[in-house]
């Protein structure tokens, strides 16, 4: 039995990875502050004595530190997410992905912790190299648009892992994230496929931004979680960066178009300019399509679900939560 720290552990991906942890038997200390987790995503915790949630910041160093001295492994999935909440926070978002990290990183270090960073494919930013592959150029676009801050925040937390990695001998591994969903998953905060469903299912309209082209690959939680683990398991991984993800990559009108069919919704498909939802001169990235030989070559085994049983299984989940 292991003790395990997982920050961000009441969000959307951290709650998955904190139930699994703990079915297989690790003790678990989920640190969040509940920001744009939720105590709704911790119902598997009720009377389960190997699992702890403290409600609080990775910000506060003092508490942080006490958390990872009793943890053998961390998993770091604390981050502000979603790039309508980044548009809105700006420095919220900044000092938490870099400076929130960096206090994780250090912590680790000097307690020689196993650690897991968890990552986006923001960082790809407006690449054209596709698919995205881990040693790829990364192409941001102007400091006065926000939602280039959560692309670069993210990319300083992959430069600061492998920092700690080279000059202290962190064992850190990084997960780039593409597009995970699945139940649980709020539309609040931008994300697409929990939108979209719950718009079809009230009859409302399903909204599109842009042209809707853009092409985006979707990858189940579940699955997601099963690679953070293997690859945090894992020896070789030590130092590296992994795309998280898989090949379903579909457009974002198409995908509107699916869901629409599989819940036999009456809801139009309208779409809106990016300036009606985010800020002024707000930039979208085309396509996100990773390569994922690299994280296959480590992990081989692991099956992913297909784009209509994540579709068949979310839209069940928000059929029973409206």
């Amino acid at each position: 039995m292991n003790d395990i720290l997982v920050t961000g552990g009441a969000g959307f991906i951290g709650s998955f990875l904190s139930e699994t942890l703990i079915k297989q038997g690790n003790r678990v200390t989920i640190l969040d502050n509940l920001s744009t987790g939720s105590r709704k995503n911790l119902a598997f915790l009720s009377d389960n004595e190997r699992a702890e949630c403290v409600v609080g910041s990775i910000l506060d160093e003092m508490l942080l530190e006490n958390l990872i001295k009793k943890a053998d492994t961390v998993f770091h999935m604390a981050a502000a997410v979603g790039v309508k909440y980044v548009v809105e926070n700006p420095v919220l978002a900044i000092s938490t992905n870099s400076r929130g990290t960096e206090n994780v990183l250090r912590l680790c270090a000097s307690g020689n912790k196993r650690l897991f960073v968890s990552s986006s494919s923001e960082v790809y930013g407006r690449s054209r190299d596709l698919p995205f592959r881990e040693n790829g150029e990364l192409v941001f676009g102007p400091t006065q648009v926000s939602r280039w801050s959560y692309a670069c925040s993210k990319a300083m937390d992959e430069f600061m892992s492998m920092a700690f990695f080279k000059e202290d001998g962190l064992d850190v591994r990084v997960g780039r994230l593409f597009n995970i969903c699945g139940p649980r998953q709020t539309g609040a905060y931008g994300m697409v496929i929990p939108r979209f469903i719950r718009q079809a299912l009230s009859g409302e309209p399903i909204t599109v931004y842009g042209d809707g082209t853009q092409k985006r690959s979707f990858t189940f939680v579940q699955d997601a979680v099963s690679y953070i683990i293997s690859l945090t398991e894992a020896e070789q991984t030590m130092g590296e960066i992994y795309n998280i993800g898989s090949g379903n990559n579909i457009s974002i009108h198409e995908l509107a178009v699916k869901i629409k069919e599989m819940t036999e919704s009456s809801s139009e498909i309208v779409f809106l300019p990016y300036e009606e939802t985010y800020e002024k001169g707000f930039e979208d990235i085309e396509d996100r399509i990773p390569d994922t030989s690299k994280l296959k070559s480590v992990c081989p085994d692991i099956n992913v679900l297909s784009l209509d049983e994540i579709l068949g299984t979310t839209i069940e989940y928000h059929r029973g939560t409206l």
